[in-house]
């Protein structure tokens, strides 16, 4: 199955699962192992103190380096997490717009590796810095 930008965005808008913290979100860049989203922090991303909510922050992470992964040439094959980690540098609030920026750093037989930041799309400063780790469930090419 070829991936698009368009049919992501309708499974992201239509999803009923915990993914659908991503109904909000713009795909802006999908190919080679590498994508670029961007959504504005509403009040159901954030925390009892109005920041973007560290749980958000992850689920982002986990769902962009996934379509990251599934744009590559060796990551279309369905993959589970294995380790996610993340290092929370700066905070957004609800109004920001924040660029989630992920790519794919190598795909190996049976695993794949890659690397997020989240920014502010109007400062420019980084909030987040990710890394995540897949299991390629069927073996690449």
């Amino acid at each position: 199955m070829t991936l698009t930008v368009n049919h992501l965005m309708n499974m992201m808008k239509k999803s009923c699962r915990f993914d659908r913290t991503m109904k909000d979100a713009v795909l802006k860049v999908l190919k080679d192992g590498h994508c670029v989203a961007e959504l504005k922090v509403a009040e159901e991303h954030s925390n009892p103190m109005g920041g973007l909510h560290g749980g958000c922050s992850a689920t982002l992470v986990d769902n962009v380096s996934s379509f990251a992964l599934l744009s590559h040439e060796k990551g279309g094959a369905a993959s589970v997490s294995v380790d996610m980690h993340m290092t929370y540098l700066k905070g957004a609030v609800v109004g920001d717009t924040i660029e989630i920026d992920a790519r794919t750093t190598r795909v190996g037989k049976t695993l794949a590796f890659l690397e997020v930041d989240i920014r502010n799309k109007d400062t420019g400063d980084l909030l987040v810095k990710g890394t995540h780790t897949k299991y390629l469930l069927t073996k690449s090419s």
